[in-house]
């Protein structure tokens, strides 16, 4: 059952939500089975009728509830580098491949300044897209309607919102599993929106391995986006021991000997921290 505080919570990180979409309309449209009244009552107060399942769901897809189940995010050395490429790519509009170890902290990190930003879009990407889910995909996370059918219709709206739209920023997570087909339209996005729109590729070193087999291949389209990523890929830090221990001490672990079996135990990914963390936080190590 979701508890009152857990509500307060979701609320006022949709209100935050609402605003970095720019309005109500606009963040109900961006997520899959919200209504606009629902959001308007979760923002009154009004929750006697909403159901937990419809909480669960908001706070699921705006990234709320991290905090109600005790966990304490820590800025690793991924996490600071993440953070400043996001920063820095909206700030002047670049486009940037990035990739990180699975584990690393790096969809944490987009997800935070995803929160705390405006006019900043977070797709995850997934292998089923093909290139109309990937143009309403977008165009449901910039909350943005359109009347055109066609994809072309579609990539029309979705450059004409980002023109409009101040610093704008794209991020495409796990851009790996995007078929070479969807890709393509990287080269579009970027030709439409040079110097006007920010755009991040993040994924394991499996992309750069991608991208660097196709240029040997001379496969279509990747000297392209090889060339709008500045023939470069930005590597994340690896998770040292001194990040896994400020997580251990943020999150209740202060031994010196449990937070030393954490680090044997962690291989340079943080969802092996996190519940080596709780397995010691909950059977009763300090």
């Amino acid at each position: 059952m979701i508890t009152a505080d857990e509500k307060k919570q979701i609320s006022e990180q949709l209100r935050a939500y609402c605003e970095q979409k720019g309005s109500q309309n606009k963040a109900a449209a961006s997520l899959n089975g919200v209504s606009s009244a629902t959001v308007s009552k979760v923002l009154a107060g009004n929750w006697d009728t909403i159901a937990d399942d419809m909480w669960r769901s908001i706070a699921g897809q705006i990234g709320a509830g991290k905090t109600a189940e005790g966990w304490h995010l820590v800025p690793t050395r991924a996490y600071k580098a993440m953070t400043f490429t996001l920063e820095s790519s909206q700030r002047d509009a670049l486009v940037v491949g990035v990739i990180g170890e699975a584990g690393s902290g790096k969809t944490e990190a987009i997800k935070t300044y995803t929160a705390g930003g405006r006019n900043v879009y977070h797709l995850v990407c997934s292998e089923y897209w093909n290139r109309r889910t990937f143009m309403a995909k977008v165009l449901q996370t910039m909350g943005a309607t359109y009347s055109g059918n066609t994809v072309a219709d579609m990539m029309d709206t979705i450059v004409d919102t980002l023109k409009r739209k101040e610093s704008p920023l794209i991020v495409l997570d796990e851009a790996d599993k995007l078929s070479d087909q969807v890709l393509y339209f990287f080269i579009s996005l970027y030709n439409q929106l040079e110097g006007h729109c920010g755009i991040i590729m993040t994924a394991t070193r499996y992309l750069k391995a991608r991208i660097e087999k196709g240029l040997r291949l001379n496969r279509k389209g990747y000297a392209e986006i090889y060339s709008r990523i500045g023939r470069k890929f930005v590597e994340l830090p690896l998770l040292n021991s001194e990040d896994v221990a400020a997580v251990c001490v943020a999150n209740g672990i202060t031994d010196a000997k449990a937070i030393n079996s954490i680090v044997d135990e962690a291989d340079g990914d943080l969802r092996r921290v996190k519940r080596s963390v709780w397995a010691k936080v909950k059977g009763g190590a300090k």
